[in-house]
């Protein structure tokens, strides 16, 4: 065995409540993965009620030791020159979720799932989706279905108060990466 480490991607989408908990990870995972940050143009450049965009991207640089990657431009030799072993994209929105189970690629996000996927590797979804059991339920189920697309197990963050809702429980993503990379799917997906 090698003392390489395992090159992760890690994409983070636009579900800006869970930047915290999602970064907090990103710092565990940076001891045994050499990071790839990937950020969607949104979650890139803007500021909300969670934080300061450049803040979060200072951090993540900090952790990663690397450039992030934001435009589609940028994410498009992922694929052709086999940059990463695994990606994981965390939070993942539904929106995102959406463009995935229907092929389209026009983010640096959708994109580098895209070029990473061709080459038969790990994508790994940590889902943060106000309508997963609504809209969006059908392209959960779909990407369920996919070869080498795997789920960080989830549960609904407020049942009461946002009964479509659902949230990836971040603290699983290590294990999840770990099975990914084995090809088996963390069990139980649904928790809670």
């Amino acid at each position: 065995m090698t003392d390489e480490k395992v090159r992760l991607g890690f994409a983070i989408c636009g579900s800006f409540c869970t930047f915290t908990r999602t970064i907090a990870q990103m710092e565990i995972l940076s001891r045994d993965y050499e990071i790839l940050p990937i950020m969607s143009e949104t979650a890139y450049s803007t500021d909300t009620r969670f934080g300061k965009a450049e803040d979060f991207r200072t951090e993540i640089r900090d952790i990663c030791r690397n450039e992030i990657i934001h435009t589609v431009k940028a994410a498009e030799p992922i694929g052709p020159k086999k940059m990463l072993d695994i990606l994981l994209i965390a939070p993942c929105t539904g929106n995102t979720i959406a463009k995935l189970a229907s092929g389209i690629a026009d983010s640096s996000v959708t994109l580098a799932a895209k070029a990473h996927m061709r080459n038969g590797r790990p994508v790994v979804i940590a889902v943060s989706s106000n309508d997963a059991l609504a809209g969006n339920a059908e392209n959960i189920g779909k990407l369920l279905n996919r070869n080498n697309v795997y789920f960080v197990p989830f549960e609904q963050d407020d049942p009461k108060g946002k009964p479509r809702s659902l949230v990836a429980v971040m603290e699983k993503i290590p294990q999840t990466l770990k099975d990914a990379l084995e090809g088996k799917q963390t069990q139980p997906i649904v928790v809670g």
